[in-house]
């Protein structure tokens, strides 16, 4: 009966999300694009933006040739540069009271995925200043427009430039939790490959396995579209061909474009199609021991697959085909097979280790049952889990 409340609830959500006010941000796209930004705010009236970064945007200067454009256009800026990966409550109103307290008319959510969430809770916040981050947990909580938003990812990883969640995590109870809203889906973004160009190989590696992650948990879930299908399919292959290339050679503007590509994808993809098990587990490892996404993701995510069995050999078959390691004669079970086993290799060839440390046996209980609260009954995954299924792939994953 479980199952059937489930199934549910994901049928009426996938009808009731063809009536959502759907978008995809404003491109400015290819080397040097983030030079153009500074006009296009100045073209939209806005005199004051809030930067939301982190420590080691702004310690490097990745960002001052964006600010000198932002002086030259005469719009006026203050940075909040305090987030954290997984980022709290607490970050997201410290940056909105400096929002508030500086009259600012836009947001730009410059770094990764903990600065893009961080700067979308600041725009829930703006639009809904009478609403906690608390009460806007969830799906379709915040239903009002936001200010300006424009996303510049300095990683190809999250997505995040094209999505409609923001996650954030509660320090004091450690949980970690997504506000997932259209309203949320940034009005501009930047996918310029200069920003990732000297991003450490670890850094490279994680992000692009999170964005792989995207891709394959939308691609297997039960609510896909076409356009959902297709971006999936591209990321992937996107992914196989350049992630390796772009970890081991940073410097190939080639390999960092398309991975930016292949990110920006996979966020339109998870964003109709939503994620799954991966990382309903995965949040949980960073609001318990600030396991960075990416890195979570890659490691649980062929453990995941294999649990799930035959109902995925369909989708991670054609997806081995795809990317051309499969044979003529194979069956479908043998080409899933070797698909887990290529993400496996990838995993292997860019330094993911393929165990968590730290795993504490008793929290394992608690996490899963937070797993499975965040999952059930939203994820239209291929295989509604219960509590064993959980403990069990906790238990896998622990080093």
């Amino acid at each position: 009966m479980y199952k059937l409340y489930c199934r549910t609830y994901q049928r009426m959500m996938r009808m009731a999300s063809a009536f959502l006010p759907w978008r995809k941000p404003e491109l400015l796209a290819g080397e040097n694009s983030l030079s153009k930004l500074p006009e296009l705010i100045k073209s939209k009236n806005i005199e004051s933006v809030l930067i939301v970064s982190d420590k080691g945007i702004t310690s490097i200067g990745l960002m001052d040739g964006f600010l000198e454009g932002l002086r030259n256009e005469g719009v006026n800026f203050v940075i909040y540069d305090k987030t954290v990966p997984n980022p709290t409550i607490e970050n997201i109103e410290e940056a909105y009271q400096m929002y508030k307290t500086n009259y600012c008319q836009g947001i730009v959510a410059f770094g990764g995925g903990s600065p893009m969430d961080c700067a979308k809770g600041v725009g829930a916040r703006a639009a809904r200043p009478n609403k906690t981050i608390q009460h806007m947990k969830g799906v379709l909580k915040v239903m009002k427009k936001l200010p300006p938003l424009f996303a510049i990812p300095t990683t190809a990883g999250t997505g995040s430039e094209a999505t409609l969640a923001a996650v954030v995590t509660n320090s004091d109870t450690h949980e970690k939790y997504a506000i997932m809203d259209t309203s949320l889906i940034p009005h501009y973004a930047v996918l310029d490959p200069l920003l990732t160009v000297n991003l450490p190989p670890h850094i490279t590696a994680t992000t692009g396995l999170d964005a792989l992650t995207h891709a394959i948990e939308a691609y297997i879930g039960k609510s896909n579209t076409k356009e959902t299908i297709q971006c999936s399919q591209e990321a992937v292959k996107l992914i196989f061909e350049n992630l390796y290339e772009a970890y081991s050679n940073g410097s190939n503007i080639t390999a960092r474009t398309n991975m930016q590509r292949a990110a920006y994808l996979a966020g339109i993809a998870f964003s109709r199609a939503y994620v799954g098990n991966v990382h309903a587990i995965a949040h949980t490892l960073g609001g318990f021991y600030s396991v960075p996404h990416g890195l979570a993701n890659a490691i649980i995510l062929p453990y995941v697959l294999e649990y799930y069995g035959g109902s995925v050999y369909k989708p991670l078959a054609d997806l081995a085909d795809l990317i051309g390691i499969s044979e003529q004669d194979d069956t479908k079970e043998q080409k899933a097979k070797k698909f887990i086993h290529a993400i496996k290799q990838l995993n292997d060839r860019t330094g993911i280790p393929k165990k968590v440390d730290g795993i504490l046996v008793e929290d394992i209980p608690l996490m899963a049952e937070r797993a499975l609260k965040e999952a059930n009954p939203l994820y239209p995954v291929p295989n509604i889990l219960f509590k064993e299924d959980m403990l069990y792939l906790y238990n896998a994953i622990k080093a």
